[in-house]
C-alpha cells in the first residue's frame, strides 16, 4: 500500500486538505488507539502508566487555522475507538509530552505543522512515557491502518475532558534553574504569533526579568510569515528589538515552541551549535561525568567541551526519534542538536523549547552570552546549515563521496556522509522532512578556510 505523502520519517505533515484532512485525521485517531492497545498487550511502559483499564490520550494543538478541525476529527476517531481524550487545547508540543509522562497516559498527539508553510498541518505522536511514534516504531503501520479503515465503533465510546495543564507544567520547569542566581535581566522574547507568548508570560510571573514582548499574541494567519528563526530572514524582529531596547538577551521561538533561538546582547544571532556546547557545560556541572548526546552535523566544539568538563560525548543520528532513543539507552543527562532541539533526562528524555532559555538566562545572569560563546565560535567557526534542492539526492551524494572521500582522514556514515580532514570537516545529509540536501562545514579556528571549503562543496552539490 502506498502511504499518503503526509506520513514522514518522524511525524505527519502535509498540505490541507489534499494530503491531510479531517477524514484521514479521524482514521489516524482510530488507528492510534489500536496501536496503543497493542502496546498494552506487549507490556510496554507498564510502570509508567496510571490510566487504569481505559486508554487515555492527550491531544493538543497549535494556532494554525486548520488545527481546530483536524484535532476535533482526531479526537472523534479516538473516542469512537473506545479511548478517552484529555484535551489540553492550544499549547506547545512539549506540553503534550509533559501531559503524557507526568500523568502516566497511554499516548498523546500534538496537532502542528511546526515551521512548514501556511497551508500545511500535521501531527506529532507519542506513546506511554512520551516515547515517539516514528517510521521505525509504528507510524507506518498506523498509517496503513488509518488508510485501510474498517474499524468497528466501540460499544463503549470514550469521553473528551478538557484540562489546563499550564500550572503543573510551569511548576515542573522550576527545577531547572536556581532563582537565587537570576538577575533582573532585560530579555526580548519573539513568539512570532505562535503558541509561545501566553506560556512565556506565565513563566515570567515567577522570575525577576523585564520582558520585551514581540509578536506575543497567537495568530494563525501569521501576518509576518511562519515563525522559524532558523531562517536568517526571520531573525530581524528579535535582533532589532535587542539593539533598540539594549537588552541582555534575545529569545525567539518557532510556532509550536519546541525550539528556541538566541541573540546576544549585541543582537547577534548565536548558532545552535554553540548553544549545545554551553548547555552541555552547564549539564556537566550539575551531573559530573554524565553522557551527552550530540548529532554529527557539526561536533568538534561539542566533543571538546564535553571531554574538557569530564563528560562522555555520544554520537547519534540526527532527528528527535533517534536522539530520544539514544538518550534512553545511555541514560544521558542532556542531548542537543544544532537545529535547536534540546533534550533533558529530567524531562523524560524529551525535547523542550522553554528549558533552554531558562538555563541560558541563568548563564547570562553570571556573564554576557557573547563572552560565553565567542571563544567557541573562534575555535570552531561553522557555516550553519545550508540547504540545496537537487534533482537526484542519491546521485549527488555519490558524486560528493567520489570526489572527497579519498582525501578524508575519517569517514562516518551515522547520518548522511561525515568527512573529517586535518583542519576542516563536513556533513552532508538528506532531509527527512523535505526534498533537500543539507550541508554543514566547520574548521579549526580558520574562517577563511571555512568560506573556501563551503564554497567548494556547494559548487559540487549544485553543479
Amino acid at each position: 500500500m502506498k502511504l499518503p505523502a503526509c506520513f514522514k520519517a518522524y511525524d505527519i505533515r502535509g498540505r490541507v486538505p489534499d494530503e491531510l484532512n479531517e477524514e484521514l485525521a479521524f482514521g489516524i485517531g482510530q488507528a492510534l488507539v489500536q496501536l496503543l492497545r497493542h502496546d498494552r498487550n506487549d507490556g510496554l511502559g507498564e510502570g509508567e502508566r496510571k490510566t487504569g483499564d481505559r486508554i487515555v490520550v492527550a491531544v493538543g494543538k497549535d494556532v494554525r487555522l486548520t488545527s481546530e478541525s483536524i484535532s476535533a476529527a482526531l479526537m472523534d476517531g479516538i473516542t469512537t475507538a473506545g479511548a478517552d481524550v484529555i484535551d489540553i487545547g492550544l499549547c506547545g508540543t512539549e506540553m503534550v509530552y509533559f501531559a503524557v509522562f507526568s500523568k502516566g497516559l497511554d499516548g498523546g498527539v500534538m496537532v502542528t505543522a511546526s515551521h512548514n508553510p501556511m497551508d500545511y498541518n500535521g501531527m506529532k505522536l507519542v506513546r506511554v512515557g512520551a516515547r515517539p511514534i516514528s517510521g521505525d516504531t509504528g507510524l507506518h503501520e498506523l498509517a496503513r491502518a488509518a488508510v485501510a479503515g474498517g474499524f468497528q465503533p466501540s460499544a463503549q465510546p470514550g469521553q473528551v475532558t478538557k484540562s489546563d495543564i499550564l500550572e503543573d507544567y510551569v511548576a515542573h520547569l522550576k527545577q531547572y534553574y536556581d532563582p537565587a542566581i537570576l538577575k533582573p535581566l532585560k530579555i526580548v522574547f519573539d513568539a512570532g504569533n505562535g503558541c509561545a507568548g501566553p506560556v512565556v508570560r506565565r513563566i515570567l510571573q515567577d522570575l525577576p526579568f523585564e520582558a520585551i514582548e514581540t509578536r506575543f499574541e497567537p495568530d494563525g494567519t501569521f501576518p509576518d510569515g511562519i515563525p522559524n528563526p532558523l531562517l536568517p530572514e526571520n531573525r530581524d524582529f528579535a535582533a532589532k528589538a535587542v539593539i533598540k531596547h539594549k537588552a541582555d538577551l534575545g529569545v525567539a521561538f518557532d510556532g509550536d515552541f519546541d525550539r528556541c533561538f538566541f541573540f546576544d546582547e549585541t543582537g547577534a544571532f548565536i548558532e545552535g551549535y554553540y548553544i549545545v556546547g554551553l548547555l552541555a557545560e552547564q549539564a556537566l556541572k550539575k551531573a559530573p561525568g554524565s553522557k551527552i548526546i550530540h548529532d554529527p552535523r557539526t561536533m568538534w566544539n561539542t566533543v571538546e567541551v564535553v571531554k574538557r568538563n569530564g563528560g562522555q560525548p555520544v554520537l547519534s543520528k540526527t532527528g528527535h526519534a533517534f536522539i530520544k532513543e539514544r538518550m534512553r539507552q545511555e541514560d544521558a543527562y542532556y542531548g542537543g542538536e544544532i537545529s535547536a532541539h534540546h533534550y533533558f533526562r529530567q524531562f523524560n528524555y524529551c525535547d523542550s523549547g522553554m528549558i533552554p532559555w531558562l538555563l541560558i538566562a541563568q548563564s547570562v545572569s553570571k556573564a554576557p552570552l557573547s563572552s560565553s560563546v565567542n571563544a567557541m565560535i573562534a575555535a570552531y567557526p561553522c557555516s550553519g546549515e545550508i540547504n540545496s534542492t537537487v534533482a537526484d539526492i542519491a546521485a549527488t551524494m555519490d558524486k560528493i563521496a567520489k570526489v572527497l572521500v579519498p582525501q578524508a582522514i575519517s569517514i562516518d556514515r551515522t547520518d548522511g556522509l561525515s568527512l573529517e580532514f586535518e583542519k576542516w570537516r563536513m556533513n552532508l545529509r538528506a532531509s527527512n522532512t523535505e526534498p533537500l540536501l543539507r550541508l554543514n562545514v566547520e574548521t579549526r579556528a580558520d574562517p577563511d578556510l571555512l568560506a573556501q571549503k563551503t564554497e567548494e562543496v556547494l559548487a559540487l552539490i549544485r553543479d
